[in-house]
């Protein structure tokens, strides 16, 4: 990640250099700035590298997040229809039952109870695999490896290995899903579109897919509790008035910002941000947390407010890659927040602010009472 120079971090476009070169780089903190490259076509979503085609070489098969047109084109509009409004809407009941289950094992294990523990990555986890048709048997071991595998676990040895091994289970998956596809998000992109997919890209997609349905929307709804919990006022607000459970999702993701930059973004031409001009060639960083005035996990936030209009905040990013998953994720938010709360309306913190501890991602636990 480049590094600025002598601007305050907070300055809408930061020039900057690599580390350990002389290279020019930039990193966009403004929200005008974030939005105005991320819908410019004149920047390259690809691995940042020295040539086109270094670039092209690091390219994660299946990962969206690292195409330009027409690859991303073709391999997007494989992935549209699982994601339309319909389909959302008939995963509703899943949803529905497993947030139920979870809530039920909360009240039975007893207060205080870890909401982390018992019913953030739970839920998010039994959704996640179920949406995929991951067999239930394979699921804790699947996600497991996922875990151990994110950017901040320092044992890099053992994060590379976890890596290897889920990125093999999902390999042989796939494989047995051409032979026999299910009615599951797999199994429908395998019928209607295996011929134009190779194995990698089936399993990236699936890797992709995997790790935006738990880590990034059960660290969003772990962080986003944490968030209500330090303001009673809006945890009673919503409360009292349900109906504000949209607004009160939008402020949630808003503030937390799971994905704190957008990938690097390279000017494949010149091209003019505000007062300046980022050459072709090169590197732009746009920091989403900045933008959406966030904060990282374990900083004190700026005040909570679900009333307020929150729809253009860039949480999903912006432009040809915002996420697909988007109401995917608003509708999972939605109804864990509001069944909790429902169940527990008087959910309150079981220790003091200051004892919980947080991930890049997440807070670790969550120990609450009602």
């Amino acid at each position: 990640m480049p590094k600025p120079l002598k601007e305050s971090d907070r300055t809408p476009l930061v020039e900057t250099v690599v580390p350990g070169t002389s290279d020019r780089a930039w990193i966009a903190n403004g929200y005008d700035e974030v939005r105005a490259i991320l819908s410019d076509d004149r920047f390259s979503t690809m691995p940042p590298a020295q040539t086109p085609e270094a670039s092209r070489r690091l390219i994660q098969p299946g990962n969206l997040l690292q195409y330009d047109p027409p690859e991303h084109t073709r391999l997007r509009r494989m992935l549209t229809g699982e994601f339309t409004l319909r389909r959302v809407r008939a995963l509703e009941p899943l949803v529905e039952g497993v947030v139920k289950d979870r809530l039920d094992a909360v009240e039975g294990a007893g207060q205080p109870v870890d909401l982390v523990a018992h019913f953030v990555w739970p839920a998010t986890s039994l959704i996640g695999c179920a949406l995929l048709g991951i067999p239930r048997d394979d699921q804790a071991e699947l996600v497991r490896h996922l875990d151990t595998n994110r950017l901040d676990n320092p044992d890099r040895e053992q994060r590379d290995m976890a890596g290897t091994a889920y990125l093999a289970y999902l390999d042989k998956l796939m494989r047995s899903k051409r032979r026999k596809p299910g009615d599951d998000l797999l199994g429908r992109l395998i019928r209607d579109h295996g011929k134009s997919l190779t194995d990698a890209e089936l399993t990236g997609t699936a890797a992709t897919l995997l790790a935006s349905f738990i880590p990034i929307t059960g660290g969003t709804l772990g962080l986003g509790l944490v968030g209500l919990l330090e303001n009673p006022d809006q945890l009673a607000l919503l409360t009292e008035r349900p109906e504000l459970i949209d607004h009160a999702v939008e402020e949630v993701i808003r503030s937390v910002t799971i994905i704190p930059h957008a990938s690097p973004r390279t000017a494949t031409k010149d091209v003019t941000i505000g007062d300046h001009v980022i050459k072709a060639g090169e590197f732009v960083a746009c920091s989403l947390l900045e933008a959406n005035a966030a904060r990282p996990p374990g900083d004190p936030q700026d005040s909570l407010d679900i009333t307020r209009d929150n729809s253009h905040h860039m949480a999903f990013g912006h432009g040809l890659h915002y996420c697909m998953g988007a109401s995917l994720a608003r509708m999972e938010l939605r109804i864990a927040i509001s069944r909790l709360l429902h169940r527990f309306p008087k959910v309150r913190l079981a220790v003091p602010r200051d004892e919980l501890r947080f991930t890049a991602r997440s807070v670790e636990t969550l120990p609450v009472s009602w």
